[in-house]
């Protein structure tokens, strides 16, 4: 390797100058090959410097000439590879054949080389002239870094395009390929072998490999998550990379490698979707989503834009949030053509007026109710503003819609409704109460509410938590080691609550199977084991990341359900249930709703609470004491301002304007 100083100064020279210095090198190339086929070819020297003269003019004008015209002076050699070699050869092939063609074609005695020379020059000249370019790019190429040892798990389509596109990068040096395909097993793909999943073990070990990436994009997800689950017994990294296609269209590089998706560290399989139950509600239609920014309500309004409704609807208290999502969309409807009007509008689901003047001036159809605080822990902290938001906020909307002639209006709730032990989940479920009640009293607007588990990657969820702490170098915080909890997806979510919308017919509450619950310990081991480390206990006290149980929190239960009582009925869609759950009569529901506002205007959390546990069937909090931070700052009291003065103002400022 050249001094890196050297290397610099000819990488800095003008482009010209380079090419200067390179045909100056194949021409006193081409001289030094041809004087050493002569000297060992056995004829006298004399004798060839008298009559062969001739050819050590043109051997190097010849070369120089045809490597111009095929552009290899153009070419930048540091990054020449393959083809420039083959031009190599056949250029100087040409070379050679001009160059007996002349001797036997002119008598010329200054031309008159003996052919087995000049047969000795073309051997020669190719040989120095393709080690040339090697030697060049070798010693211009910048200084190589280790390059990682990895493990490409897949030989079909995908992981020969990966492993083709490893071969040239600087990151990664491909050690193995495995297959579960046992007739691939002892071929060979790019010089790779392939061997069995059994050889893992041996194969990490052997190449002292730290990260397997996955080339499976056509395995079923049970599959997937099979195949993990036994890559999580080694301790690698495992990733995946991006599709093949982003990669050839250049929208993405080989070496962006992301982490394994959620769904494969649960090993369980998406829902379907029904097309015909998607569209029902939303084609055609001007469709609404209120909290439009949040986790949920932002992948409702993706997927509704790709439905066609007429008009999009965007109602969020959130500016920045309100912001985020009406530049997406207003993006992506330009990407693909759609023709949906979308309109972005501030509020907040407190304010019924605000909330039915949108509904009636631009003649909402159809609204999905996404907006609530859902955060245990912050709400239990906050229980008048819950109570405001979740209770009172879907009472308002459902009243505007059935004012403003909404056909259908659908809540979206969560499992943590049933049997509720916080204040997050009591005042939801009486929101779904609320909904029961206005349909028992002959509401002209269909209620329906989509009750749902935890939702993979969003604020709060634990997966995007523990990848955080992971990287972190750890602890991982896990409430208690026997907490369990079911999950979806984002996405999955979204589509549920489109579909099941659909099919309500009032006042129905439907749920998901989802499947097997997952104890949150386990996915935290198994994202640690899969992140490449290995997990600091009791039986492994050398392990890189400890586990850290820190109790459970306000509010907090080990497990959640999705039904109360043990009575539900099938719908059209065979992974969504409709449950059959008591309700209360509007009357009831309407002195509650009475109830809550009075002690909220008041901030009486007591009294609030004390509501809450009458209304809802089976709410249990987990703590006797109220956790609401300003009643317990203020000594279980609440502090209201003084009035007066406030009064003075308005009376004031009311007869000015009279």
């Amino acid at each position: 390797m050249i001094p890196q100083r050297l290397r610099l100064r000819l990488l800095a020279l003008p482009r010209p100058a380079k090419q200067a210095l390179l045909v100056l090198g194949d021409a006193v190339l081409m001289v030094l090959c041809l004087g050493f086929a002569v000297f060992y070819s056995g004829y006298p020297a004399a004798e060839i410097a008298r009559q062969g003269w001739g050819q050590f003019l043109l051997a190097p004008a010849l070369a120089v000439a045809l490597l111009a015209n095929g552009g290899y002076y153009r070419a930048m050699v540091r990054y020449g590879g393959l083809r420039m070699q083959l031009g190599a050869v056949l250029c100087m092939t040409a070379v050679a054949f001009v160059m007996i063609g002349v001797r036997d074609a002119l008598d010329v005695t200054a031309l008159d080389l003996p052919r087995p020379v000049l047969v000795g020059f073309w051997l020669t000249a190719t040989g120095a002239l393709m080690a040339s370019r090697w030697a060049m790019r070798s010693l211009l190429a910048a200084p190589r870094q280790a390059r990682e040892s990895v493990i490409v798990y897949g030989a079909g389509a995908a992981g020969a395009k990966l492993v083709a596109a490893l071969a040239v990068s600087k990151g990664f040096r491909v050690a193995a390929l495995v297959d579960d395909d046992a007739r691939m097993h002892g071929l060979e793909l790019h010089g790779v072998r392939i061997s069995p999943p059994e050889a893992l073990p041996g194969l990490v070990a052997r190449h002292a490999v730290r990260r397997v990436l996955l080339a499976l994009p056509s395995v079923s997800r049970q599959q997937r998550g099979q195949i993990i689950e036994r890559l999580a017994n080694l301790a690698v990294h495992v990733q995946t990379v991006p599709d093949i296609a982003q990669i050839v269209a250049g929208r993405a590089r080989v070496d962006e490698l992301q982490e394994v998706d959620a769904l494969d560290v649960l090993g369980r399989e998406p829902v379907d979707t029904d097309a015909r139950l998607r569209d029902r509600c939303i084609r055609g239609k001007v469709v609404m989503v209120t909290g439009a920014g949040g986790s949920i309500g932002s992948e409702l309004c993706r997927q509704i834009l790709a439905l066609g409704p007429k008009r999009l609807v965007l109602f969020e208290i959130s500016e920045h949030s309100l912001y985020r999502i009406d530049h997406e969309l207003r993006g992506l409807a330009a990407r693909r053509e759609y023709t949906t009007e979308i309109v972005a509008l501030l509020g907040s689901v407190h304010h019924l007026d605000r909330v039915h003047s949108i509904m009636a001036a631009f003649g909402v159809q159809t609204v999905y109710h996404a907006a609530a605080y859902k955060h245990v822990p912050i709400v239990e902290a906050n229980m008048v503003e819950g109570i405001h938001n979740n209770i009172i906020g879907t009472w308002h909307c459902a009243e505007a819609a059935e004012a403003a002639g909404v056909e259908t209006f659908v809540l979206v709730s969560t499992d943590k409704a049933v049997n509720p032990v916080n204040v997050m989940g009591a005042t939801k479920r009486f929101a779904e109460l609320v909904l029961q009640g206005m349909t028992q009293r002959g509401a002209r607007t269909r209620f329906c509410m989509v009750r749902f588990g935890n939702v993979l990657e969003s604020s709060g969820s634990v997966v995007p938590l523990f990848r955080e702490q992971i990287r972190a170098g750890g602890p991982v915080t896990v409430t208690h080691p026997d907490v369990i909890r079911y999950f979806m997806t984002i996405p999955e979510a979204a589509g549920l609550v489109i579909q099941a919308g659909s099919m309500g017919e009032g006042g129905d509450v439907f749920l998901l199977d989802m499947g097997q619950p997952v104890r949150i310990a386990d996915l935290a081991r198994r994202m640690v084991h899969l992140s490449g480390h290995t997990v600091r206990d009791e039986a492994n006290p050398h392990g890189a990341i400890p586990i850290l149980y820190t109790g459970l929190r306000p509010g907090e239960k080990l497990y959640e359900e999705l039904l109360i009582g043990g009575n539900c009925a099938g719908t059209d869609h065979p992974r969504i249930m409709r449950a059959v759950e008591e309700s209360l009569p509007w009357a009831r529901v309407r002195s509650y709703l009475a109830q809550f506002l009075a002690h909220a205007n008041t901030f009486d959390c007591q009294r609030a609470q004390e509501v809450l546990l009458e209304a809802v069937n089976g709410y249990r909090p987990a703590s006797p004491r109220t956790q609401d931070l300003v009643w317990q700052e203020s000594g279980g009291a609440a502090v209201l301002p003084d009035r007066t003065g406030m009064e003075a103002s308005l009376r004031l400022i009311t007869a000015k304007s009279a």
